[in-house]
This record gives C-alpha cells, sequence and structure tokens, in this order.
C-alpha cells in the first residue's frame, strides 16, 4: 500500500532532520510543500524542476519519477479528505511529487549546488553496505565544564541529532550566498535610483533652461520688430540750401483696400503654412478680430483659455505663424499685452 493512502489517523513519525533543511540541503532552494496529517510530504514538481534547472519538467517526471511517487494536487489531498489549499497558484491539476520523487530529480541533476547532498547519499550508502545500517550523530550540548560528563537523557525523551556535516556546510554556503546576493541587489537598487534622481533633475535643469531661452528669444524678436516699424512709419524734413527747409508735398490720398473676410484670411494662412491641430487653433481664434480691426491686442493667456493650449504653446503658434509671413508683431499695448497685425502680402 502507498504511503499516501495509510489512514490520517496514522500518527507522523518523528523526522531526524527537519524537512525544511533537508529539502534545503539538496535542492539548495525553499521549495513550497504540502505535509499530509501522517507526516507524508509533498511538493510541486515545478517548483522542483525549475529549482534544479531542468527545462522541461514532464519529461524530467517521465525520465527519473516513478508513477507511484507523483500525483495531481485534487487527487493527493482527496485521498486525506482535505480540500485543496486556496489560491491561483494551487491548481486541482497542477502535478505533485513525494520526498522520494525529489530525491530521484537531485540525483539526476547536474548543478554543483547538488553536490554535498549526493555526497552525503553516497556516504549513507556506503555506511549501510559497510556497517549494516546508519546512524545519525546525535546532536551534543557542552556545559561551561567542559570535563563534566554529559547528562543522562531520561527514557522516552525526544533526542536531537546533528544535521550531516555535509547538508550543514551546504545550507550555510547558500544561506550566506543568498544574503551576499540580497546585499549586492539592495546596492544596485540603491545606485539605480540615485541615477534615476539625478537625472530628473538634470532634466528639470535643461527643461528651465530651454524655456528661459524661449522666452528671451521673443522678447528679441518683439523688439526687433517694434525697431523695424518705427523706421518704416517715421518721417523728417531735409535741410536746403540756404539752410531752409522745403515742404515735403502732400502725399495723394490712398484708397484703402476693404478688409477681408475671416474666411479669407485662414484660407490665405493655409497657404503659406502646414497648419497643425494647435497651430489651426490658434488661428481660428485670432482670425475674426485680425479681419475686423486689423490687429490682435488680447493676452496670450485669453488665447490659451479659448484654444485649450498652455499659454508657452501659444507663444510658439504665434511665431510659427510670423514665421511663415501670416502676423506681424507690432510692439505691446498699454497693458502689456502683445500687438499682432496681418500681414496681407508676403515679404
Amino acid at each position: 500500500m502507498n504511503e499516501r493512502d495509510k489512514s490520517s489517523n496514522t500518527p507522523a513519525r518523528r523526522e531526524a532532520i527537519d524537512i525544511n533543511d533537508f529539502v534545503y540541503g539538496a535542492t539548495g532552494s525553499r521549495i513550497r510543500r504540502l505535509t499530509m496529517p501522517d507526516g507524508m510530504h509533498w511538493f510541486p514538481a515545478v517548483d522542483v524542476c525549475s529549482r534544479l534547472g531542468y527545462g522541461n519538467s514532464r519529461k524530467a517526471l517521465l525520465d527519473h519519477v516513478p508513477e507511484n511517487q507523483r500525483d495531481f494536487l485534487e487527487t493527493v489531498t482527496g485521498g486525506y479528505g482535505l480540500s485543496v489549499p486556496a489560491g491561483r497558484e494551487w491548481r486541482r491539476d497542477l502535478q505533485l511529487i513525494d520526498l522520494k520523487g525529489l530525491i530521484r530529480l537531485v540525483n539526476g541533476c547536474t548543478k554543483v549546488s547538488c553536490g554535498p547532498f549526493k555526497e552525503w547519499v553516497t556516504e549513507v550508502i556506503l555506511t549501510v553496505q559497510r556497517e549494516g545500517s546508519y546512524t545519525f550523530p546525535e546532536a551534543r550540548t557542552e556545559s561551561a565544564d567542559q570535563a563534566a560528563p554529559a547528562a543522562v537523557a531520561e527514557p522516552g525523551a525526544p533526542v536531537s541529532y546533528a544535521l550531516p556535516e555535509q547538508v550543514a556546510d551546504a545550507i550555510v554556503r547558500l544561506e550566506e550566498r543568498n544574503v551576499r546576493l540580497d546585499e549586492e541587489f539592495a546596492a544596485v537598487q540603491r545606485e539605480s535610483l540615485a541615477l534615476r534622481r539625478e537625472s530628473l533633475a538634470t532634466q528639470r535643469e535643461a527643461l528651465a533652461a530651454h524655456q528661459a531661452t524661449a522666452r528671451a528669444m521673443e522678447r528679441i524678436a518683439e523688439q526687433l520688430d517694434a525697431v523695424l516699424t518705427e523706421r518704416s512709419d517715421g518721417s523728417g524734413g531735409s535741410g536746403g540750401p540756404g539752410g531752409t527747409d522745403r515742404q515735403a508735398p502732400a502725399p495723394a490720398p490712398v484708397t484703402q483696400p476693404p478688409r477681408p473676410t475671416a474666411e479669407a484670411v485662414l484660407a490665405d494662412w493655409k497657404t503659406r503654412m502646414s497648419v497643425t491641430e494647435d497651430v489651426w487653433a490658434v488661428a481660428v481664434t485670432i482670425a475674426p478680430a485680425l479681419a475686423e480691426d486689423g490687429e490682435l491686442r488680447q493676452p496670450l493667456e485669453s488665447i490659451a483659455s479659448r484654444t485649450g493650449l498652455s499659454v508657452h504653446r501659444v507663444n510658439e503658434c504665434l511665431r510659427f505663424m510670423r514665421k511663415h509671413a501670416c502676423i506681424d508683431a507690432r510692439g505691446g499695448a498699454p497693458d502689456g499685452s502683445p500687438v499682432y497685425v496681418l500681414r496681407t502680402a508676403p515679404h
């Protein structure tokens, strides 16, 4: 009869080696485990195969583990009248192996970490062949007076066994390696976090410098436009012979052409520039004022609120329209708002 078929009332025997230490010493990893009421241990086959480096767990089970040492989770728990553990990782069709199956997979593994366990198993077999049995050494606790004899245990008292030297050494080395890897991982995480903070600070500084440069260039462009406008609009007399000034002839009256409609302005702008969504939103907003009044005197914030764009983006769109000969800057209004006029023909 298989051990899984034993009655759940069967008392579990005391183990000479803690099962967690035993499995850790055998596989080099902490592996999920189900322990039945009679002390039978079961392990997810996929976990064991993954820790031992088997690429194909199904093939590994077929090659190394007999059918009577593996079963499905629902079958194993049902044999003891237990329900399947909660959690998505405990599927009903999850393949389990018992401790014998785990040892078989370890024996078939080529990982270096399994070497100490295999060496100990070899020692056990040789000892049994030579002496007929293998006995674990009892753990001894030395008192302060090392010369004093050890106390004799009372009959029936539980006996503590010493962990096999090969397995104990393997566990110590694996724990030290894990601690070292955790420390190295923490150091890498701290360094990565510091680099990310430094990168964010550099990006913020670059963005601030770019914004400051854009504002400065805009002010320079507006000042140049204002100077050019003053030069083109200014007039003065010229001294004639004898120091007398000539009277400039009165200019002939100029007939002002009719103002274009907003639709005509927008149609003309489309022929001068490649219109993107945000530029077109600004164009549609300012075209009626330019067509009706001949100039635009609106704060950038007002245009931004009507278009849903940022003030900086509105400013960039206006610069784009100036670059493509759609509008000209004419200084600023008394309230500080920029003044733009319609450019009727490209320069």
